[in-house]
């Protein structure tokens, strides 16, 4: 399902997001198709950011677009346990 076609279904609202497909553009993910998976209480949102599974985000309806900013931060060590 289109992001504009999302956005008709679930105004101004949080919700998860399967992320069907997607293109970059420089350090920019734009998603492209989605499958809505739930909605997500104001409240609960940040919550369910950091317990989405690989693959799904959340994400607002008022966002025009869906865009993922990546991150390339050469001096960010990851320290394996």
């Amino acid at each position: 399902m289109k992001w504009q076609e999302v956005r008709e279904l679930f105004p101004n609202q949080f919700l998860l997001v399967s992320i069907l497909d997607y293109h970059e553009e420089g350090d920019k993910k734009i998603v492209d198709e989605v499958a809505p998976i739930r909605p997500i209480e104001d409240e609960d949102a940040n919550q369910e950011f950091f317990k989405a599974k690989e693959g799904t985000v959340v994400y607002h309806t008022s966002n025009e677009e869906f865009v993922i900013h990546i991150r390339r931060d050469p001096l960010m060590k990851v320290r394996r346990i």
